[in-house]
């Protein structure tokens, strides 16, 4: 049940933020209470991320830096101030975000959690037969890891067919391995060994010689008057390429290593990681590696069999953290899963579990729209996590879209009225009846709700799907209508991946639109990444009668101190890497000479600061136009030409790609959650261009929670009825009128509630 909001607290007792200016703030002045919940609203780019992450999470934790020793600080990021005139009253800032938790293979959910570390203690004292302490149960200590695979579970090895062409001669290129080619210094060593013909195609090698050629380990061979030293060429590929402290940077080379290395589970270990002592122990029949590969919930219920009273402490700590975990809706995952593979919202809600088991209150907690990638249903269990956070004495601080959660907070503070250069303004600040009643975006909508179709639209075909068994999906077989509007549901977990990019993918005229980081360097930008930046600079040079190269921060004009980013970047070897605007061009990019050339007034780094809605109206016409329209038309007008791709959310991501793909002929679009980061107001926007896109011919797929979308929808496929293994099956399919009238799902029961409203 949602608690009643509290009373707001005296003025003494409150985050005073005074002139901030980070961003588009323009000079903000706002008082948040402490040990409440605040829900900070508005659209895209209106300004909420820059005044609570950028300015006080920001703050709070440079002065928490600052209480460091000198010499500590000499080793951690310098992190500068954030542009406000004042902060008081802050309190130590803990930031709960969507950021992927690395790909560390030896990261996951329960090492992450600390589920794991409990686990291990209680096979310690409990497992038979006893093998040793807790360290004996860890695939990340010498003691308990499986001494073939080092812990990993897999074993590496290499695709032969991506190192050689074996109908060339060594003296043909036969080698593809980057840094082989003929004549240079790894090649020769090869060659000079004497062992091979370089003009025999190594498909013609003896058995001996293929061995010598690929696998020979390092020896030490007299070659006329000279001592060189040979080895193999998988063996060198692998000392150079593959070694645990060489990551590769270069992107040919990552690209190299990601087409040559296969990996297999370890078979000494069968993928458990461990070793065969750690492996032997069991309580209740089952050992340490079952326990992690079992779905979370099912452990719950495990571990609340094991009452042996020396352990009893430790097994109500784990069975209360794993119980939250099926609460927050991740119950589906396992202990062994692999950090790296959660999504934003599966890793924000991972961490959010985390610090709900600390010891510490009175922190200010912040977080990045806790409920993405959630079901209605799992909402309310999220709404319940950050009240419970609240009510350790905790301020939380939450920028959310939803109106579910929205609805519980204790206070609200709405940015805007718009985006970039439009918001930034405090429209409202006080509790929900009054944002209700407020003349704001924000307020307008917050009761708003998208209507069933009066008529839907009529399929003309479908791609038929059969025997999909991936992850849990239970040999499910459904047909997707062509020509319609088709809303993927389900609870979080519930198989709705598993059964759209399992199997649409592949086929001919299908484009993923998904919310995956895009390749690219610190230099990407939205104006590089759509082409846009092509007849940008194409006017640039007529206009001045210069080559087009000159507008390019990676080409010639560009700033020799920081090579065009910008900024000045000084990695640090253990800690985060430190960003500094470049002196030299003032974070402007181009050399003054480049900067000296306009067009209509405006020179290229003027350009590129503007806001794609603002670039709409310089471009009036043209290939340029086309692109800014079509990013007007995904929501994105407010973003900066060149805004770092890397700075973009998974939403805004998705969108540019969308962007993107609507210039070119598909068939059939594939969406993954599009709502993630709309404000309520863009959702109907958001809708109008599945419309547009669907009655342009086109058949769209999406993967989605919000009820608007599902309202909107010729079509439904729900999954379930649960997560995990109590997920996989098809548990309706029909229109959404259907759902709503003879449903009997928790999709059902969400979207009745949604549209009777």
């Amino acid at each position: 049940m949602t608690q009643p909001a509290r009373s707001i607290a005296d003025s003494h007792d409150m985050i005073e933020v005074r002139g901030a200016r980070e961003n588009n703030l323009a000079a903000v002045s706002v008082d948040i209470p402490k040990r409440r919940l605040t829900a900070f609203t508005g659209v895209s780019g209106s300004g909420k991320s820059s005044l609570v992450f950028g300015t006080i999470a920001a703050e709070s934790q440079r002065m928490i830096n600052e209480t460091y020793s000198a010499f500590l600080q000499s080793f951690m990021p310098s992190l500068s101030r954030p542009d406000v005139d004042s902060l008081r009253n802050l309190s130590a800032a803990i930031v709960v975000d969507q950021e992927r938790m690395g790909a560390n293979s030896r990261s996951t959910v329960g090492t992450a959690t600390d589920a794991y570390a409990m686990l291990r203690i209680v096979f310690s004292r409990l497992g038979q037969p006893h093998v040793g302490p807790a360290g004996a149960f860890s695939f990340n200590l010498a003691e308990g890891m499986c001494p073939t695979c080092e812990g990993l579970g897999r074993v590496s090895d290499l695709a032969v067919d991506q190192l050689v062409d074996v109908e060339r001669s060594l003296n043909d290129g036969a080698i593809t391995v980057p840094n082989f080619a003929v004549d240079s210094w790894y090649w020769q060593s090869i060659v000079g060994s004497g062992l091979f013909d370089p003009d025999v195609k190594l498909q013609d090698f003896t058995a001996q010689q293929w061995q010598d050629f690929l696998h020979k380990p390092a020896t030490k061979m007299k070659v006329g008057n000279h001592t060189i030293t040979y080895e193999g060429l998988a063996v060198k590929v692998r000392r150079l390429y593959l070694s645990k402290d060489k990551e590769p940077t270069q992107p040919h080379i990552k690209a190299f290593v990601e087409r040559a290395v296969t990996f297999a589970t370890c078979g000494d270990c069968a993928g458990t990681r461990l070793n065969r002592a750690a492996l032997s122990a069991r309580i209740a029949g089952r050992n340490i590696a079952e326990c992690s590969a079992m779905q979370i919930s099912d452990l719950a219920a495990f571990v609340r069999g094991i009452d042996d009273p020396s352990v009893a402490p430790l097994v109500g700590n784990l069975r209360e953290l794993l119980d939250s975990l099926v609460e927050i809706g991740l119950g589906y995952l396992s202990l062994d899963r692999e950090s790296g593979s959660l999504s934003g919202g599966e890793a924000q809600r991972v961490k959010m579990v985390r610090h709900l088991g600390s010891s510490l209150t009175d922190v200010t907690y912040v977080f990045d729209e806790p409920t993405v990638g959630l079901h209605p249903h799992d909402i309310a269990r999220m709404n319940d996590l950050l009240l419970r956070l609240r009510d350790k004495g905790n301020t939380v601080l939450v920028v959310e879209h939803k109106p579910e959660t929205i609805a519980i907070a204790d206070h609200v503070v709405d940015l805007g009225p718009g985006a970039g250069p439009d918001g930034g303004r405090i429209c409202y600040a006080g509790d929900v009846a009054g944002l209700r009643r407020a003349d704001c975006l924000t307020g307008r909508h917050l009761d708003h709700r998208a209507r069933l179709r009066e008529r839907v639209r009529t399929p003309t075909g479908h791609l038929p799907i059969r025997g999909a068994d991936l992850h849990n999906l239970r040999d499910v077989d459904v047909d997707v209508p062509l020509g319609v509007l088709t809303v993927v549901t389900g609870v979080a977990g519930s198989g709705k991946s598993s059964l759209i990019h399992g199997s649409l993918p592949r086929r001919e005229g299908v484009v993923v639109v998904d919310q995956s980081p895009i390749r690219g360097s610190r230099r990407s930008n939205p104006a590089t990444y759509t082409g846009l930046l092509d007849p940008v600079r194409a006017a640039f040079a007529k206009a001045n009668k210069v080559r087009p190269a000159l507008f390019s921060a990676n080409s010639e004009g560009a700033c020799p101190k920081c090579r065009g980013i910008g900024v000045v970047y000084t990695d640090l070897a253990m800690m985060a890497g430190v960003a500094s605007v470049c002196e030299e061009c003032e974070g402007r990019r181009f050399t003054p000479q480049v900067l000296a050339y306009t067009l209509r007034g405006k020179n290229i780094s003027e350009v590129l600061g503007m806001s794609v809605t603002e670039a709409r109206d310089f471009f009036p016409s043209g290939p340029a136009r086309s692109v800014l329209d079509r990013l007007t038309d995904v929501g994105l007008g407010y973003l900066s030409l060149g805004q770092p791709l890397t700075t973009l959310s998974g939403g805004e991501r998705q969108r540019l790609k969308l962007a993107i793909h609507m210039g070119e002929k598909a068939h059939t679009y594939v969406l993954d959650e599009p709502t993630t980061g709309l404000h309520l107001a863009d959702v109907d926007k958001l809708l109008a261009l599945l419309d547009r896109l669907v009655d342009a011919g086109n058949t769209v797929v999406v993967i989605e929670h919000h009820q608007a979308v599902m309202a909107h929808a010729d079509w439904i496929v729900d999954l379930g009825p649960g997560a995990g293994h109590d997920g996989g099956r098809i548990v309706f399919t029909g229109t959404p009128a259907d759902l709503v009238a003879h449903g009997d799902t928790l999709t059902a029961t969400h979207l009745r509630e949604y549209v009777g409203r």
